[in-house]
């Protein structure tokens, strides 16, 4: 996927920073490589579009689900659109460091290792709120995966998010991430909103 797309994905969590990557092994798409045509405009805007459905891990349900939560909202659709995606419990979860990618995420918030302002959350989707306290279950094993994966992340949290670390370690949303906290790069938004749009 991160080859189709023609940028890191982080699907395998550390490995994207490796020179195991594919990416970085392979520029080119996966497939037979004989002579490819230009993409048409309908092409560009669906890439810009996969490329923001995989990273999250949303289908397509999913992601018109959120689109039209962003046309309803204030503002800049694409921007609201991305904060939406980038409030999922996965992705901060992911971008905290407790799991080394979405789907390693995903896999603790399914299994009930994760609480948000002392409950379970077991919903990957779960929108998190300015002021919630998300913490690891004082459980043996799921500090154990925690702190494995902790040990492992060597990227910074960004500045809507706070981690505290300590024997149960938690953390806390202190605003809701805006444009400059997104953390795919080098997506076009605009088309995304020009597609979903018609």
């Amino acid at each position: 996927m991160c080859r189709r797309e023609g940028l890191k994905l982080f699907l395998k969590g550390t490995r994207c920073d490796t020179p195991k990557c594919a990416v970085e092994r392979r520029e080119s798409p996966p497939g037979m490589h004989t002579r490819r045509g230009k993409l048409t405009d309908y092409g560009i805007h669906l890439r810009e579009k996969q490329k923001v459905k995989h990273y999250y891990g949303v289908l397509e349900k999913q992601f018109r689900g959120y689109y039209r939560r962003a046309v309803k909202g204030k503002g800049n659709t694409g921007e609201a659109l991305m904060s939406l995606l980038e409030r999922r419990l996965d992705n901060v979860l992911c971008r905290l460091g407790f799991g080394l990618s979405r789907a390693q995420a995903r896999q603790l918030i399914n299994h009930g290792h994760i609480t948000v302002n002392g409950r379970r959350v077991d919903i990957p989707s779960y929108l998190v709120h300015i002021g919630d306290v998300i913490r690891v279950k004082n459980r043996a094993k799921s500090l154990e995966a925690v702190q494995a994966c902790l040990s492992e992340f060597h990227r910074d949290v960004p500045d809507f998010l706070s981690r505290i670390d300590g024997p149960i370690p938690e953390a806390r949303v202190n605003r809701l991430p805006a444009k400059d906290d997104v953390s795919l790069g080098g997506v076009q938004v605009n088309l995304i909103v020009e597609l979903c749009s018609k």
